[in-house]
């Protein structure tokens, strides 16, 4: 049994993952909180017949729990302009949240 999910809040941008149970993913953090509920469930696939949800299925959850805090990879961003003397670089390292499924509810 596989799901696909929208994480993210309201104006965000949420992102799409393709999840099942025991899976690790990271998304973006989500703070303190040491269970979630994914309610957004775009498409469910139990090994008989798969459900499309219109845009989200109706009843079914998907339950997870928070392993770790982790940072992405580093990004330099980096400005110059050519003849005055100016360039600066900047490092950024995005943090996220490593979540474990724990559960696909359907019903």
């Amino acid at each position: 049994m596989y799901a696909i999910i929208e994480t993210g809040k309201k104006g965000t941008g949420g992102k799409q993952f393709r999840v099942q149970e025991g899976d690790l993913i990271d998304i973006d953090l989500v703070g303190s909180e040491e269970q979630l509920a994914f309610d957004k469930v775009l498409f469910l696939h139990d090994g008989n017949a798969p459900q499309v949800g219109l845009p989200h299925l109706p009843k079914c959850v998907v339950h997870a729990e928070v392993v770790e805090e982790v940072k992405g990879p580093k990004v330099i961003a980096y400005k110059y302009k050519r003849r005055k003397n100016y360039r600066r670089k900047v490092g950024h390292r995005q943090r996220y949240s490593r979540i474990k499924i724990t559960k696909i509810a359907v019903g």
